[in-house]
């Protein structure tokens, strides 16, 4: 059945034990069948997504020698989210999700098997990459809300949290091995089989969709078709300071810090001359931390809006002094933590929309956010190439991370202001403690201080 805004809290009184479970239990979303089989088809179809990835950079920057050609690939990616994210997240909240994914992931499944006879047959030209990666965004446009709300109609209010770290943590396991692979078949028989593979790496969760059974969903009410239900999504999150800034901050973020696919080729082509092997490599390390935090995400209680901020800073940070590595072995080794940091914010964002958010508004909240995250590519991509073409590649890492930094620090201000918050250091455990305050608790610390 479905549940209210008001309903997670109602179990409670009978669970006395739920908090501790929820910490020690990190993959509780699986003993939901329905969850499984989609979790398991998401592995085989992520890997596919992730080989694909790094075939189609590679591809392109063996064809045109240019950084911004790369950028401008990625861009054509996500430009259908940033013009028609809104208008995909209305016509989830009024679809069968099940259904629409099925459709969706067909559509893809065939864009990657066109690419591959093209590429396989020696006609590829990067129109034709420019072209399949458009497309792929514009099924996109529905795909990603569809999958992000239909989450929490196989699983229910209760393990939302976990199931949305878990998903995160299963697209970084498949990034573990995509990029590895990747690199194996471009060096040894070519681009198009990397294509091929993420073509038919769709028939996993195909299967699985329809495997599921309906009657065990927790079916949301949806929306009927009507006029305004754009301006009523939008009006929500306005309503709301807590979805508006976590929006913001992951806008900053997305749009600026997160360009790896400009920024880890050139990285291996330009500054380090190692090839697809490094640029693989850069990948498989980053996607260690991001799976470590996907993980540490899964098992923690709740999604704190600090954790998220630091989480950033931390992120911007690290992206400056990867900027400056001098060696390929030291800027590896900072793709762990980079990758942590950075999944951090985007499990820790996205928790915190989804968990906030009306079930029935769920499809329009969820389609902006992934609008701003994913559609600032069309934006900061081009930016990125550019730079990178016109100072330098470790230019344009230093200025997303400087940018990721100091949104984060700015926003974390504004929110401490308008929340008549100050910040308190001290010590808890052993440990130290940085949080916000109100500012009267502050005024009653400062003496014992």
């Amino acid at each position: 059945m479905s549940t209210g805004p008001g309903t997670p809290s109602a179990p409670a009184p009978t669970a006395p034990t739920t908090p501790a479970a929820r910490k020690s239990s990190m993959f509780s979303s699986l003993k939901v069948r329905n969850y499984r089989l989609f979790f398991a088809g998401q592995v085989v179809s992520n890997i596919g997504t992730w080989m694909q990835r790094i075939a189609q950079d590679w591809l392109v920057l063996s064809l045109t020698g240019s950084a911004t050609a790369v950028g401008v690939t990625t861009a054509l990616q996500f430009l259908p989210m940033l013009l028609f994210g809104l208008y995909g997240g209305v016509l989830v909240d009024r679809l069968n999700k099940r259904r629409a994914l099925l459709v969706t992931q067909t559509s893809m499944a065939l864009t990657g098997v066109a690419l591959a006879l093209l590429t396989l047959s020696g006609h590829v030209q990067v129109w034709h990459v420019y072209l399949a990666a458009f497309a792929v965004g514009l099924a996109t446009v529905v795909d990603n809300p569809a999958r992000q709300s239909f989450v929490s109609e196989m699983v229910g209010p209760d393990q939302l949290q976990n199931a949305v770290s878990l998903n995160s943590a299963n697209f970084q396991s498949a990034r573990l091995v995509g990029p590895a692979v990747a690199g194996l078949m471009i060096t040894g028989v070519g681009t198009g089989w990397a294509f091929l593979f993420n073509g038919l790496s769709f028939v996993a969760p195909l299967v699985g969709l329809l495997l599921m059974r309906g009657r065990d969903l927790h079916v949301v009410r949806r929306a009927p078709k009507g006029k305004g239900q754009l301006r009523e999504g939008l009006r929500y999150v306005a309503g709301r300071p807590d979805l508006t800034w976590t929006i913001i901050l992951i806008g900053f973020v997305g749009t600026f810090g997160f360009n790896f696919p400009v920024y880890l080729s050139a990285f291996a082509d330009d500054v380090f001359h190692a090839g697809a092997g490094s640029y693989s490599l850069f990948n498989t390390l980053m996607a260690v931390g991001s799976l470590a935090g996907a993980l540490l995400a899964a098992r923690r209680g709740t999604a704190k809006l600090r954790v998220m901020l630091a989480a950033a800073v931390a992120f911007g940070g690290l992206e400056l002094v990867a900027a400056t590595a001098p060696s390929l072995w030291l800027f590896s080794l900072l793709m762990v933590p980079i990758g942590m940091f950075g999944m951090t914010v985007n499990v820790t964002a996205n928790t915190t929309v989804q968990m906030g958010t009306d079930p029935a508004m769920r499809g329009r909240v969820m389609a902006l956010y992934m609008m701003v995250f994913m559609g600032g590519s069309p934006i900061g991509a081009p930016i990125a190439g550019w730079i990178t073409d016109t100072y330098g590649v470790r230019a344009g890492l230093a200025v997303g991370g400087a940018i990721a930094a100091a949104a984060a620090i700015g926003i974390g201000l504004v929110l401490a202001r308008v929340g008549n918050l100050r910040l308190s250091v001290g010590w808890h455990g052993g440990h130290p403690r940085v949080r916000f305050v109100p500012r009267e608790q502050q005024e009653e610390l400062a003496p014992a201080a």
